[in-house]
């Protein structure tokens, strides 16, 4: 059987689990039991050329994707900005809108001309957000929090991965495995740091997620917000951040769609002299941008 009619049939298969992008699914697998792009799989799909893979590897991980294990789990890392990030079971696996919170942090930095600013990703999971700041504002130092040890190697992980390519992340990059709510973690930045973004958990303890591979796969640690609408983990990150946030310091944090109204006011309430939801790429409420 040719490659167009494996990626055809395992397409039917796909689909036939539920997988909203079957085609697009078989051939990032595809192009991981070959070892090669997935352009490299298109382009033997156009010109009706053969591409040699491991068909025993392929047909592996088609039975895992058809259980609906996250696609990013089975092969083993994520796209995010300008890394590629490395995941797996244990790692909230990073998602295109968290980009457009980077973004607005990133934009930030550049308009008030800050080209060593000192930072804070709270809630680090993989690392994508703090080695993202790393990377792209070379100046930067950045201090990450992550709460379980489990987690906390999977950023250890792609920060020695990054750092192989942008060798100066190593010193400019800080770990710290603890409780990012809790007021004794980096205090000794207290009242120092230019800004704090951040990708905690927030999602309502009522709703729970539909999709096998977010409910099923995803920590549940790195979901659910600590209470019914999923605001008390966000509320308390709000004051932590206050409290490290130098005058004129800014926190964008990102949170549910149906969170925007509560903690721009929770802002206000906790000190800082503005708040504004921001919106992402499809439209929705999905972050808090507040000045101190």
């Amino acid at each position: 059987m040719g490659v167009a009619d494996v990626i055809r049939s395992s397409a039917a298969e796909l689909r036939e689990a539920g997988i909203e992008t079957p085609e697009h699914d078989v051939k990032l697998l595809m192009a991981e039991a070959a070892g090669v792009e997935l352009r490299d799989v298109d382009k033997a799909l156009l010109m009706g050329s053969e591409l040699g893979y491991d068909a025993d590897r392929f047909q592996s991980m088609l039975g895992r994707r058809a259980k609906r294990e996250p696609l990013q789990y089975i092969v083993g890392h994520a796209p995010f900005r300008y890394l590629d990030l490395k995941v797996g079971p244990g790692v909230f696996i990073p998602r295109p809108e968290t980009e457009t919170v980077v973004q607005t942090g990133l934009d930030w930095l550049t308009r008030h001309g800050m080209m060593t600013p000192l930072v804070v990703d709270l809630c680090a999971g993989s690392g994508a957000i703090g080695l993202s700041v790393a990377m792209e504002v070379p100046g930067s130092r950045v201090w990450a929090v992550e709460l379980a040890p489990h987690t906390a190697e999977w950023t250890r992980r792609n920060l020695a991965e990054t750092a192989k390519r942008y060798p100066s992340i190593a010193s400019n990059y800080q770990l710290e495995v603890a409780d990012a709510t809790s007021m004794a973690t980096l205090a000794h930045l207290d009242g120092t740091v230019d800004m704090v973004i951040t990708n905690p958990p927030y999602i309502p303890e009522l709703d729970v997620p539909e999709q096998p591979e977010v409910r099923d796969w995803d920590p549940e640690l790195a979901l659910y917000g600590g209470s019914a609408d999923g605001t008390l983990i966000p509320e308390r990150i709000i004051e932590r951040s206050f409290r490290l946030l130098k005058p004129g310091g800014a926190l964008v944090m990102e949170h549910d769609v149906s969170q925007g109204d509560r903690l721009v006011a929770y802002a206000r309430t906790a000190g800082f002299a503005t708040a504004m939801t921001g919106r992402d790429w499809t439209g929705r409420d999905r972050y808090l941008f507040a000045e101190k």
